[in-house]
């Protein structure tokens, strides 16, 4: 029976990278797959990972209709066997509803990858939707680590290193990003609560233990 499958995971645990992977196998057996992708760190239309493979992609952008879409398509003559869709948490969740139509309707499997938090550990939209609506929600098994070895399970924003907790809930960025650019890095709960990124951790290891006391 065709599934609704939700691969979920924080920042940099892979989730991309599997997407790709599940479109090499089923491309290699003949079958034919359509990929949606949003805001994607290569740029609009495209999936990418940090490993360096991209492939081409639809850009499902606000208001799209993507049960609409993949039917016009087929109509055409076009073959589609299986849906494969990256960074779904930004999706609204009446486009996660027609995912679910696609699988209901048009009898294909559907691959969903995404976060499942945002910085400020509330659920996306998309995400949610994905939750209450899934066959399947699978966590990615290769772990994403903080900065201090523990598992990472929270998503951060930074600026110039620091940790922000206000803002818009989706602004394009990366792990890894230059200080001073907006970016993002994985987090355990603990330091993620304490607002304690890589950068801050080095501020205080360089930073005295003891103030000097002068004598008086």
């Amino acid at each position: 029976m065709p599934e609704l499958v939700f691969f979920s995971g924080t920042m940099d645990c892979g989730k991309s990278t599997l997407a790709l992977q599940i479109e090499h196998n089923r491309s290699a057996r003949g079958l034919q797959g359509m990929i949606f992708t949003r805001d994607d760190r290569a740029g609009q239309g495209k999936l990418s990972s940090r490993l360096g493979l991209v492939t081409e992609a639809v850009e499902a952008g606000p208001g799209m209709d993507l049960y609409g879409h993949l039917v016009d398509q087929m109509s055409k003559g076009g073959k589609v066997d299986y849906v494969i869709v990256d960074e779904a948490q930004f999706l609204a969740p009446e486009q996660i509803d027609q995912l679910a139509r696609v699988v209901d309707d048009l009898e294909l499997d559907v691959f969903a990858f995404g976060i499942t938090t945002d910085f400020r550990t509330k659920l996306f939209p998309g995400s949610q939707r994905l939750i209450e609506l899934a066959d399947r929600v699978e966590t990615l098994q290769v772990e994403a680590m903080c900065w201090c070895g523990a598992r990472a399970t929270h998503n951060a924003r930074t600026v110039g290193g620091e940790m922000v907790v206000e803002g818009e809930q989706v602004v394009v960025g990366d792990v890894n990003r230059p200080a001073g650019e907006v970016g993002y890095e994985v987090l355990c709960r603990r330091h993620h609560r304490k607002r304690m990124t890589s950068a801050a951790a080095r501020a205080a290891a360089l930073s005295p233990d003891v103030l000097p006391v002068t004598p008086a």
